[in-house]
């Protein structure tokens, strides 16, 4: 039931994390503040498709 998921930066478009979730639980998109090493800053990481 887990998927890796790949997280993308809000404000560059970097792929630069994978993950795993459970789509049972979580079925919407995920979101994690995560280190952008572009912008040497914490920004907002989505789920992308």
């Amino acid at each position: 039931m887990r998927v890796v998921v790949t997280l993308a930066c809000t404000e560059t478009g970097d792929r630069n994390y994978t993950t795993t979730k459970n789509k049972r639980n979580n079925p919407g998109r995920l979101e994690m503040k995560k280190y952008c090493p572009r912008l040497k800053r914490v920004t907002l990481h989505r789920e992308t498709r």
